[in-house]
């Protein structure tokens, strides 16, 4: 149940609504403290038990510690994300999960709406779909690449394929990640904290 979009109602219809974001947030915020969350219930109708364990706070640091963490790794800057994807339930799903880890995002539905995006506001990363109707994400990449506005993004291709010819492909198209749908939401969050992307670093 802490799986994204995971939903108790399998059906077509889900008449309850909701996307089955909540509790993927809630354990990934429970995790970025340190903390475990854990659900229990007797049934059906019988209500439900959700219990987050979290850390107790450390001590606040003293004059001599403050040296100290002053000469630690700074933080990386939170990232403007662009995410492009068709299906605009997983994209504004993605991009809630993003905006509560502090980063800043803009969505995009389609190719051609996605260069007119990142052409504007010049995103650090650019979460980009493959199977996009019309202009797919091999071409919208390749225009990227070209631009000089979005020469330095990093370019990260969510896929159903996995096979090395689909790698392949999105080596040459200039993505620097290649992540296999159902996406790994921690590895693609650990993407965002390198300075620099690897050369064609293909996951998953």
């Amino acid at each position: 149940m802490f799986e994204l979009f995971a939903q108790a109602d399998s059906s077509l219809a889900r008449s309850e609504g909701g996307l089955g974001i909540g509790l993927t947030l809630v354990r990934k915020l429970t995790e970025l403290h340190g903390g475990s969350v854990t659900a229990a219930s007797e049934g059906p109708n019988k209500g439900s038990e959700f219990t987050i364990r979290l850390p107790l706070a450390a001590e606040s640091p003293t004059k001599s510690s403050e040296s100290e963490e002053n000469d630690s790794p700074a933080v990386s800057p939170k990232s403007l994300v662009l995410i492009v994807d068709d299906n605009q339930d997983t994209a504004r799903g993605t991009a809630r999960l993003l905006k509560v880890l502090g980063h800043e995002v803009a969505v995009a539905y389609d190719g051609l709406s996605a260069i007119e995006v990142a052409r504007e506001l010049r995103p650090d990363v650019v979460l980009l779909d493959i199977g996009l109707p019309g202009m797919d994400g091999y071409e919208v990449a390749e225009v990227l690449r070209k631009d000089s506005c979005c020469e330095d993004i990093i370019l990260i291709a969510p896929s159903g394929y996995g096979q090395e010819e689909d790698r392949r492909r999105c080596r040459e198209a200039g993505f620097d990640h290649h992540l296999v749908k159902p996406i790994d939401y921690d590895l693609l969050i650990s993407l965002f904290s390198k300075p620099t992307p690897p050369a064609a670093s293909h996951v998953g």
